[in-house]
């Protein structure tokens, strides 16, 4: 646990300072109620051999063999904290088309209760990756932006959903899903809900008053700049803290970990993964444990202990996977 004096130095080996993981019961989780908002894709695999390269350039030639879709973006945050045994609601926008089709199947199967908003102008959102020999070789981006009145439309059902959820999840991948964030995060404030915050680019303004925002490091430096030292970075934490209001900021650190900083001081998390295999979607599962552990009642320091614990566990799969209650308590 951190002490009541603030830290002035996240040391990467200050292990000790990590509470124990604890144990909670699957009834605490099943009473969670996570409203997940933000940008869905269709995570598309294809899977294939590579036996030659191709003749018409130096580039190998996949003999595709078998493909496989599963839920991206925003729609895996909350297929995550399904996999806890949390309830999950998920507000978002996709289009009439084939992928959209898909991911409305893909999660009428997942057990998340879906809100979609549809827009039949938009090409819903689609990341294909082809793998040979578990490794990927190439990966194509399929994507727009919906349309402004959708974007209205979810707002206004956003206000709806609420009160019958404990937090808030907001998942941004700059896909557009969230122009009005500023507006939801303070409506969610004012209800008394927690906010969590997954960002994307430089422009936190839009995300004030959140309760927790998690970037990861390339994120961070986007918005606050390249940091020389352990003390450089809390000082520029604390001052986009202070400057934007938000309670708490944890970083994601990859190989060495997370680091929380909040008004009890700094708490850093060494990393626990046994193999690292593919780190896609591992934020997703990190934020993801984070809501469903708040929103189950648990202190913030102990959430982000089995955040921690979940992302060891996800970077071992390949793709955007999950960790399930089992696995995370084992």
């Amino acid at each position: 646990m951190p002490s009541s004096q603030p830290t002035r130095r996240p040391q990467p080996d200050a292990a000790a300072s990590v509470p124990e993981v604890v144990q909670v019961p699957r009834a605490r989780l099943a009473g969670a109620r996570v409203l997940i908002v933000g940008d869905v894709m269709l995570d598309r695999y294809w899977f294939g051999d590579v036996n030659r390269i191709s003749p018409e350039a130096p580039v190998p030639v996949v003999h595709v063999q078998r493909q496989e879709d599963r839920l991206g973006g925003a729609a895996n945050v909350a297929r995550n904290a399904v996999a806890l045994g949390a309830q999950a609601g998920l507000l978002c926008v996709v289009g009439h088309d084939e992928p959209g089709e898909r991911i409305v199947e893909l999660l009428g199967d997942s057990g998340v209760q879906a809100h979609l908003e549809r827009d039949p102008a938009l090409p819903t959102t689609i990341k294909l990756r082809v793998l040979s020999r578990q490794q990927q070789l190439l990966r194509v981006d399929f994507e727009n932006t919906p349309a402004h009145e959708v974007l209205l439309a979810g707002l206004a059902r956003f206000d709806a959903l609420l009160p019958d959820h404990d937090v808030v999840l907001m998942s941004d991948y700059a896909k557009g899903g969230l122009t009005h964030v500023t507006q939801m995060v303070a409506n969610a404030r004012a209800a008394g809900k927690a906010v969590l915050v997954d960002p994307k680019g430089d422009d936190w303004e839009r995300y004030r008053g959140a309760t927790v925002i998690t970037p990861n490091r390339a994120e961070l430096r986007e918005v606050v700049g390249t940091w020389k030292s352990d003390d450089d970075l809390l000082a520029r934490v604390t001052r986009l803290r202070r400057e934007l209001e938000l309670s708490a900021l944890l970083l994601t650190r990859s190989e060495e970990g997370m680091t929380l900083f909040s008004d009890d001081g700094v708490l850093h998390a060494p990393a626990v993964a046994r193999e690292v295999y593919d780190v896609s979607g591992a934020g997703d599962t990190v934020i993801a444990t984070l809501a469903v552990m708040l929103g189950a009642g648990l202190p913030l320091v102990q959430a982000v202990a089995l955040a921690n614990r979940a992302a060891g566990i996800v970077v071992g799969k390949l793709g955007t996977a999950t960790v399930d209650y089992d696995e995370l308590f084992h």
